[in-house]
């Protein structure tokens, strides 16, 4: 079949869960940047910008205390994470995937740097002013997300630097499946911990942001990353 020459949709395990094949594949000769905005990409970088805009907005309008640095901390690391998703997604050439784990390690260490220092200013606050830990949905959510993120990292560094520990390349490989399936859950679950931090106290006496804006932009950024997601790229959810 021709390159130009369009198959129907869903004809291919090769076609993301939304869209056509284009819009999930990077095209040989593109610079890596260009998987930040391609195809339904611009969606999902509306999406994460406009949600960063509205948690920062929020915080700069108010005076800057040491918590504030908590929300802008953690929005930062929802960004840096969303980007790590994107920057590697479309690419399927060695060359291509080689070049976009470096470059997706590099985005989610930041993202783990700011989750961390996030971590820390919230725990600090609670501890100084003996306030309880873990009870509001918003605290469950982000304790949920942290372990994921810590669980993401460490199996994502592991078994592509170090797949001795799962005893070889081969059985390191066969594990990517469930840490790319693990990187869209845990998308998905800290999109909804930032939803639920507008219902704690804080937000609702002092930042203030609108859950039904927050909730569009998550939803937007979702409607971007999950169209180019590949199945083949899953294994076993492609019948293999």
């Amino acid at each position: 079949m021709a390159d130009n020459e369009r198959r129907p949709l869903g004809t291919s395990e090769e076609d993301p869960l939304l869209g056509s094949a284009g819009d999930a594949s990077q095209e040989e000769g593109k610079p890596l940047y260009y998987n930040f905005i391609l195809g339904t990409g611009t969606v999902a970088q509306a999406g994460a910008w406009i949600l960063a805009a509205i948690v920062w907005g929020s915080v700069f309008s108010h005076d800057l205390m040491l918590f504030s640095a908590h929300p802008l901390l953690n929005s930062a690391a929802v960004l840096f994470f969303i980007q790590g998703i994107l920057i590697l997604q479309p690419t399927h050439t060695a060359k291509q995937k080689k070049q976009g784990t470096y470059t997706h390690a590099a985005f989610n260490d930041l993202a783990v740097g700011s989750a961390v220092a996030g971590l820390v200013i919230i725990e600090y606050n609670k501890i100084k002013d003996g306030n309880p830990h873990f009870e509001s949905p918003h605290a469950i959510l982000g304790i949920i997300t942290y372990i994921l993120i810590f669980l993401q990292a460490f199996v994502g560094v592991t078994q592509y630097f170090t797949p001795g520990l799962y005893g070889g390349e081969e059985k390191a490989k066969a594990l990517y499946k469930y840490h790319r399936v693990g990187g869209y859950v845990t998308l998905v679950v800290m999109l909804a911990t930032v939803c639920a931090a507008t219902q704690t106290a804080f937000n609702e006496n002092i930042l203030q942001m609108q859950l039904w804006a927050v909730v569009v932009a998550c939803v937007v950024v979702l409607v971007g990353v999950l169209p180019r997601v590949r199945l083949s790229k899953f294994g076993w959810m492609a019948g293999k």
